[in-house]
């Protein structure tokens, strides 16, 4: 895999706050289901969004305030101190508590984590934009999930897929990004746009 130099501190600042006002349009848009979010029914599996996994009340803009991200510098203490405090603030993300359990699908892009020679994926993030985590810095821990498909997956890094599995609030950190959530997939299959309704 190339080597890609490293963002600036003043460009990786952008990053977070792009990523805190992205993080509603990653994939093209799934139709939502409009009732919130609870435990799907056993054996029932639900799609959902990205915004499902963050408690409706979390603002991840608030760490930034009323700063000038255009008015940063690398060598500007302000911005090493504010990229500080929102990796923080990401890393420690809360999770949207009703979605422990459910079975879901959930469109994302893949960030390999265990591969075998062979290159199939055994252990993966699965992320809502493309480049997270790789290219730019990890999205907040609830935008993150940790996925152990049942079977190895044949995709590339940075792939997009579906999944479906179960999703279980557990927080674990890869050294890409800290995840919020675990899931244990039952499929991984290529991204299509659903159907229209």
């Amino acid at each position: 895999m190339k080597n890609f130099p490293r963002p600036s501190l003043a460009r990786s600042l952008t990053y977070l706050a792009l990523a805190a006002l992205c993080a509603t349009a990653q994939l093209p848009a799934v139709a939502a289901d409009p009732s919130p979010p609870t435990k799907a029914q056993p054996g029932a599996t639900r799609e959902i969004v990205w915004d499902d996994l963050m408690p409706k009340d979390w603002n991840p803009m608030k760490d930034l305030g009323a700063t000038d991200l255009g008015q940063l510098q690398d060598g500007d203490p302000r911005a090493a101190e504010l990229m500080k405090k929102m990796q923080q603030a990401f890393d420690n993300a809360p999770v949207n508590r009703a979605m422990d359990g459910a079975q879901v699908k959930i469109p994302g892009y893949i960030v390999p984590l265990e591969q075998r020679k062979s290159g199939e994926i055994t252990e993966f993030l699965l992320v809502p934009y493309f480049g997270a985590c790789i290219h730019t810095p990890p999205p907040p821990a609830n935008q993150i999930l940790h996925v152990h498909p049942a079977k190895a997956a044949k995709f590339r890094s940075m792939d997009a897929v579906w999944v479906t599995g179960t999703l279980k609030t557990a927080r674990s950190d890869s050294g890409m990004g800290v995840a919020g959530y675990r899931m244990d997939a039952q499929s991984v299959t290529a991204y299509s746009a659903p159907a229209a309704k």
